[in-house]
């Protein structure tokens, strides 16, 4: 709050009606609701209000709520830490479209709007962006089964995207070599709309970002990227214009402090450091076994889960056996979690073709191996070094952090230690470890196939939410 000093002399000979005049300026002043408050910076006024009003929209790499009901995201994660430095408490209103996201900034319903935004040339003039988050590539999309266009000399049908964002403007431009080229710019529609779209043959094709796409080929398979339009383009926040720098002066800041911090690295390693390869057979038997298998065990992944999420642990398990109870493998660790002898004893297992017993080992052992990672690696990423070790061994697991730190990489960081597993297998490396040759590429793939079945569990459950909440709407 302002202090404000304000001494008043009446004249004895001022009109009665003057000094009530006066004195009601006074308490105006006083109670808070005098034009003085207008000219307080945007910072000071969030800090009035003491909460920062985000607008975005449900979407599976921006916001939404996870089995816990609890809000996550790769931006509601950041959004969180910005308003967490502020001091101000994070309200996000997701809103359904990128026009009313940008009406609602406009009309400063809210202070600023995170939803994989990417600014253009138009948007610029109206809008201030933040420094970029992340980069993706402007993809055309197409359903696998149908003739994939080499060009969009080939593209023999109308082009759905999203009315007034970058996409429609990349196609625009391109629209004056192609004459043929027929776009369909819908305001109403956001990237996931328009996948949904084309997967359920509404729409033939459709430009959306490399990264959504890769995101909801999880649960829609049969999607598939054609050709890259426009390579590393930039994701950003957006406030509004104005004289004031206030705000985008700590916005600027921010960004700057998170990228050399590696925040916004291991973000983007977590959200989507899995999404690289694609397997679209992997995938369709996944999303088959899902529905048909699944549900038969889901109870015990639930009851043994522990701090873990139960997704993470089937998910685990798929990868294992392929939700086969009997399975075994050449080197003879057996049942749904693949357990060796050793670790079935270990663990308190008398029979590994038990599945209610191997779900408990196994979901045991792996806590059990987050727990004995060490402290200096974050909490979020302790999962993926555990998984490495529970496929070939905690030794191997400290080996590849040593050849991380050899190489002058962050042993601490899951995106530079995963691309040195491939070296276990490499002599003039692994004689450099204690515990020697290990399948690194191996268990390269083992952690990002789990990573992909359990965003795929994860999306399906969110997808199940969102068309919930677009009912009620």
């Amino acid at each position: 709050m302002y202090k404000t000093d304000v001494k008043i002399y009446l004249h004895p000979f001022v009109g009665l009606f003057k000094q009530a005049a006066v004195l009601i300026l006074l308490v105006t002043v006083l109670s808070g609701c005098h034009p003085l408050h207008q000219h307080r910076s945007e910072l000071e006024q969030l800090e009035y209000h003491k909460e920062l009003r985000v607008g975005t929209l449900y979407s599976s790499r921006n916001f939404y709520y996870d089995q816990n009901d609890q809000p996550t995201g790769i931006d509601y994660e950041l959004l969180n830490d910005f308003a967490h430095s502020l001091g101000l408490r994070l309200k996000m209103i997701p809103l359904y479209s990128q026009a009313d996201l940008y009406n609602a900034l406009k009309q400063k319903r809210v202070d600023l709007i995170a939803a994989s935004l990417i600014p253009t040339a138009r948007l610029r003039e109206q809008f201030r962006f933040s420094p970029e988050f992340y980069d993706v590539d402007s993809v055309l999309v197409y359903l696998k089964g149908t003739p994939a266009p080499q060009t969009l000399a080939d593209v023999d049908d109308s082009v759905g995207v999203t009315a007034g964002s970058f996409h429609e403007s990349v196609l625009k431009r391109l629209s004056k070599r192609f004459a043929n080229l027929k776009i369909d710019a819908d305001d109403q529609l956001d990237d996931e709309d328009l996948l949904r779209e084309v997967h359920q043959g509404q729409l033939k094709y459709a430009v959306v970002d490399n990264k959504i796409l890769a995101l909801t080929q999880r649960y829609y398979p049969k999607l598939a990227s054609a050709f890259v339009l426009r390579k590393s383009v930039p994701i950003s926040w957006a406030i509004n214009r104005s004289k004031d720098d206030s705000l985008y002066s700590v916005l600027i800041d921010f960004f700057g402090k998170k990228h050399q911090d590696s925040t916004i690295a291991k973000l983007v390693e977590k959200y989507f450091g899995h999404i690289e390869q694609f397997d679209y057979v992997d995938t369709r038997s996944f999303l088959r076994a899902v529905k048909a298998v699944l549900p038969r065990y889901e109870s015990w992944f639930k009851r043994y889960s522990g701090d873990l999420d139960w997704r993470l642990i089937a998910a685990v398990s798929y990868q294992e056996s392929h939700w086969d109870p009997r399975a075994r493998s050449h080197t003879g660790v057996r049942g749904m979690m693949m357990l060796t002898l050793k670790t079935a004893h270990l663990m308190g297992v008398t029979n590994r073709l038990n599945v209610e017993q191997s779900i408990r080992g196994g979901a045991d052992y792996l806590q059990r191996l987050i727990s004995l990672v060490p402290d200096s690696i974050h909490d979020d990423e302790k999962i993926w070094f555990a998984l490495a070790a529970y496929n070939m061994g905690f030794g191997h697991m400290l080996d590849v952090r040593r050849i991380t730190k050899l190489q002058g990489g962050d042993p601490n960081s899951w995106t530079d230690v995963k691309e040195r597993l491939p070296l276990l297998m490499q002599k003039r490396w692994y004689r450099k470890t204690q515990y020697g040759y290990a399948r690194g590429s191996e268990a390269y793939n083992y952690v990002n196939n789990i990573r992909q079945y359990y965003q795929s569990l994860i999306l399906l459950d969110a997808q199940q939410r969102w068309n919930q909440i677009k009912q009620v709407r």
